[in-house]
């Protein structure tokens, strides 16, 4: 009994940080509470954010921000055609050393801090694309054969822009996979818009402060994996994830014949971390079915595929996804 009064204080307590830290985002990230709310997600769950929004939107002023507000070290990368995995992980370079004998001493790259902007990630190449695979699953980077532990905590927060497509290579399924939430990041309200520019047109603008630090965060990280989740919402995200999947006997007419690879067991793991994360970031101690609803689209989104014939029919993965859940809510009523 001491042991649950114990989490439920640091669940309550860390609440309150964490609404101190979505205070002091929104001065400088104004209105998207949606998008802070799966940005602060991905950190809380230890994991990576792609962020897809047109130019001019704040993606790169929000990942600051959170370097800022999070007490995070942060580096930015600004994927181009030509950048090289080297000018990511870093090099061995050969020098002189005392008594004129030559030895290889290693330049560690941008890759080396707590959290990185990987921004444009698809103007990369596929090869340079891939040297960020081991770094976002293993936290860890192989030069020259020697292995790198990265600092911890560690989080890619990518961007794209979901409309320049000539001179791009998409990510490969593999790598989306590693990418615990796709954030679409839309235009403001007119209301917020109001705001953005009063607030950023002036002589002064709000600087965010400092909340949170590594250790902070990391602890926060592990408090995570000791919310309780009830069986209800474990079965539902069961159920959830494998009706995407269109050689599944229970899938509906619908998925069979519009997507096709679905979602795979990653996806149910990111979906439980996620649940905690949305129902923590609401100030709830355990996550219930609209947590579960809520976080379906950004955690499915990138890990499904529609076929060409749904493409061309105009459907999109998004719709889908939100139809699926719609019923799969009416059910939940019913029942």
């Amino acid at each position: 009994m001491a042991e649950d009064t114990d989490l439920v204080s640091e669940i309550e307590t860390l609440g309150e940080k964490l609404g101190e830290a979505k205070a002091a985002i929104t001065k400088r990230f104004i209105g998207q509470e949606k998008v802070v709310d799966l940005t602060l997600a991905a950190l809380l769950c230890g994991g990576h954010a792609l962020l897809i929004g047109l130019p001019g939107l704040g993606k790169t002023r929000l990942v600051d921000t959170l370097s800022t507000v999070m007490g995070l070290n942060g580096n930015r990368v600004q994927f181009t055609p030509d950048l090289m995995p080297a000018d990511i992980l870093g090099s061995e370079v050969l020098e002189k050393a005392k008594g004129g004998a030559r030895a290889f001493r290693f330049v560690p790259g941008p890759i080396f801090c707590q959290l990185l902007m990987a921004d444009e990630i698809n103007r990369a190449s596929p090869r340079t694309q891939s040297a960020l695979l081991q770094a976002m699953q293993e936290r860890t980077v192989t030069v020259a054969g020697e292995d790198r532990p990265l600092d911890l905590p560690f989080h890619v927060l990518a961007t794209q822009n979901p409309i320049e497509q000539e001179g791009t290579y998409p990510l490969p399924e593999a790598q989306l996979d590693r990418f615990l939430v796709q954030i679409d990041v839309p235009y403001p309200t007119r209301d917020t818009e109001r705001d953005i520019l009063l607030a950023t047109t002036g002589v002064e603008e709000e600087e965010a402060h400092q909340v949170f630090n590594a250790d902070d965060l990391i602890a926060a990280q592990t408090l995570l994996r000791r919310m309780p989740v009830g069986e209800s919402v474990v079965e539902m995200i069961l159920d959830l994830v494998r009706a995407f999947r269109p050689e599944n006997p229970n899938a509906s007419e619908a998925v069979r014949e519009t997507v096709s690879w679905g979602p795979g067991p990653r996806a149910a793991q990111a979906l439980m971390m996620t649940t905690r994360a949305q129902a923590l970031l609401h100030g709830r101690l355990a996550p219930n079915a609209e947590d579960v609803m809520a976080m379906a689209v950004p955690v499915l989104s990138h890990r499904m595929a529609l076929t060409f014939a749904a493409r061309a029919r105009g459907e999109t993965v998004n719709d889908l996804i939100t139809r699926t859940v719609r019923e799969f809510g009416e059910v939940g009523a019913a029942a």
